[in-house]
């Protein structure tokens, strides 16, 4: 367990702000960039990662959407389409889930 900054997770200041307010709960990125009990500040509120899973693009769900800020997982998709490049859906490319809560 460590404090990390909140950069070393959320790749910028919108998501932090997502997170500060409740909107955004747990984040899946191509690697893992916390360890299960790391936490982290963000808007004066410390927050503690509580679950690190490897999954698989295919497994997730309309709940795994909204709790990432988007409406269902259609509105995922082509959020991740408009800010990657290069960014191709693969239901078996594997993904890490963050899954973090206010302390």
């Amino acid at each position: 367990m460590a404090q990390i900054q909140p950069g070393d997770l959320l790749p910028n200041e919108h998501l932090e702000r997502l997170v500060a307010d409740g909107t955004v709960t747990q984040l899946h990125r191509g690697h893992q960039y916390a360890e299960e009990g790391d936490t982290f500040e963000v808007g004066g509120e410390m927050f503690e990662v509580l679950d690190v899973e490897a999954r698989k693009l295919g497994d997730l769900t309309d709940e795994d959407a909204r709790a990432e800020g988007s409406a269902d997982l259609d509105a995922y998709r082509e959020r991740l389409d408009a800010v990657h490049d290069e960014f191709e859906w693969d239901d078996d490319s594997e993904v890490v889930r963050h899954r973090f809560v206010p302390r």
